[in-house]
């Protein structure tokens, strides 16, 4: 068995996830980065993404993660999400008229701080479309 180490991931609701996992690749700001066990120490912001998590070689689990920050140490990576969805729940006709609807809300906006969140939460929404048609990572090289 590969080394593990603990990954928790925490929306403002409740704990989510806390078990011991080989490695995640996590969405940052600046990029896609993978933790595994005795990683260096980094905080990161996280971008709208894909958290994609690996057992035995395999991405086992995909989750959307709506913004946040990651911790990561040598033993533990904790993830403090603005938002988090098992990337198999999001229900693509949902998006969609998420989608739909924020738009028309961009061109209603009657000031630019409306019209500024309503772009945020459209950049969130496209997000997770990508998130349901993007593949998993591939196991192997």
């Amino acid at each position: 068995m590969a080394d593990t180490f603990e990954l928790e991931l925490v929306s403002p609701e409740s704990l989510l996830l806390s078990e011991p996992v080989e490695m995640v690749v996590v969405p940052g700001e600046e990029g896609d980065f993978g933790v595994m066990a005795g990683h260096a120490p980094v905080i990161s912001n996280i971008r709208p993404g894909t958290l994609a998590i690996f057992e035995g070689g395999s991405v086992t689990m995909r989750v959307f993660l709506a913004g946040g920050f990651a911790e990561v140490t040598k033993e533990r990576c904790t993830i403090l999400a603005e938002g988090a969805v098992p990337v198999d729940d999001i229900d693509r006709s949902e998006v969609e008229q998420e989608i739909s609807n924020l738009r028309d809300d961009i061109g209603a906006a009657s000031d630019n701080a409306e019209r500024t969140h309503a772009e945020a939460a459209l950049a969130v929404a496209e997000a997770k479309l990508h998130s349901i048609d993007s593949p998993p990572y591939a196991g192997g090289h």
